[in-house]
């Protein structure tokens, strides 16, 4: 565990501020979960991913939709890709979404990138992997992530399916979330 050299008081109600630099560093928003555990003595704080609970669920899922069409799938939260099938899945898993993936989440409708449409990279500074189809996933009116169809060159275009099986998925991921 990193010091930080920042020190903070309990106040009579039991809480703790968490310093800003710390939220901006870690990305965490207002409202944002935390979950709180103990670890050799040590209280931590983890940012929570409710789509992160159902972490082998999400791989199989994404397996499953990349079997069916032929594209390459990833299943992200709000913050990291956490299911990837296909190729990409040791230059993708586990790694922080892009600026502009983020951006599409919020804007909570779904993505289709079109001709010409500006490319949506799944990770900043890595350009060879781009969202042709996004889908954010919704928990009790939260975005809590989204599922991804990448642009795979030469594997086919996005079409109708593919939209009806995003929207089904991410649909299904908000209500099997706990």
């Amino acid at each position: 565990m990193k010091a930080t050299g920042i020190v903070r008081r309990i106040d009579d109600l039991g809480r703790v501020v968490v310093p800003k630099e710390i939220r901006r560093n870690l990305h965490i928003r207002e409202g944002d979960p935390l979950e709180i555990f103990v670890d050799n003595g040590a209280v931590c704080y983890k940012k929570y991913s409710p789509i992160g609970t159902i972490g082998m669920f999400a791989e199989q899922y994404a397996e499953t939709l990349s079997k069916v069409t032929g594209l390459s799938v990833c299943i992200t939260d709000r913050d990291n890709i956490i299911a990837v099938s296909g190729k990409p899945k040791r230059e993708l898993i586990e790694k922080r979404v892009s600026n502009a993936l983020e951006k599409v989440m919020e804007d909570r409708t779904m993505f289709v990138a079109e001709a010409s449409d500006k490319s949506v990279p799944m990770v900043d500074g890595l350009n060879n992997y781009a969202a042709g189809l996004v889908s954010p996933i919704i928990f009790e009116g939260d975005i809590i992530g989204s599922v991804v169809f990448l642009n795979d060159a030469g594997k086919g275009k996005i079409g109708d399916v593919e939209i009806t099986l995003a929207r089904s998925a991410s649909d299904f991921l908000g209500k099997i979330t706990t």
